[in-house]
């Protein structure tokens, strides 16, 4: 199950998916920057980090609805995947 149904679609409601909907060329641009970033050595390595934890902790694909969270300490703890991803949200903000 992908984890973000209105990836790729034309249905978000966020200002920075009007904005690429309304300007091909800006998409365009910024999936072929992703692609690059995200088949770095150095990304491939921390997803890879980062599903070795959750398979340790038997969260992995289980649909749980958890997320391994890093604290400022470096730790990691399951939380909602919810206030996980909203911590690092818009402009900065997050869900409260």
């Amino acid at each position: 199950m992908a984890r973000n149904k209105l990836a790729g679609t034309k249905k978000g409601k966020s200002e920075s998916a009007k904005y690429f909907q309304n300007n091909p060329e800006a998409k365009a641009k910024k999936d072929a920057y992703n692609t690059k970033y995200h088949k770095s050595k150095k990304r491939k390595a921390y997803r890879a980090l980062l599903n070795a934890i959750n398979r340790r902790k038997k969260t992995y694909g289980n649909g749980d609805g958890l997320d391994e969270s890093h604290s400022k300490s470096g730790k990691t703890s399951k939380e909602k995947q919810s206030t996980n991803r909203a911590r690092n949200g818009k402009k900065g903000s997050s869900k409260k």
